[in-house]
């Protein structure tokens, strides 16, 4: 199997699991759909996508890619404690701070 193929078959995975995990808690306190927690992991999701797509293309290497999901691995934990700390809800600032997290991560993809 291509080690392309099987970052891809990993993140797909995972994706999957986040996915069913996000289903079976829909009936707690968490609010994953928030606004702003929705908008913080909607571009942690198209920041997936073009990480994936660079690789793909031989625009980035193996290493860059697993550097570049690490960071927003890091992103996407800091905005879970955050909702947690609130109930489910993330205040406007820590979206601010997740986002400029994000810009620089959305920088470094494509270079």
């Amino acid at each position: 199997m291509k080690l392309s193929a099987h970052i891809m078959l990993i993140s797909l995975s995972a994706l999957t699991f986040a996915t069913l995990s996000s289903t079976a808690s829909a009936a707690t306190e968490w609010q994953k759909q928030h606004p702003r927690r929705a908008e913080v992991n909607h571009r942690l999701a198209n920041q997936d996508k073009r990480i994936h797509q660079e690789r793909k293309e031989g625009e980035i290497s193996k290493q860059q890619a697993r550097e570049l999901h690490q960071q927003d691995h890091a992103i996407r934990q800091q905005e879970r404690a955050d909702a947690r700390k609130n109930h489910g809800h993330i205040s406007k600032q820590e979206q601010r701070n997740l986002n400029q997290q994000e810009n620089k991560v959305s920088k470094e993809i494509g270079k």
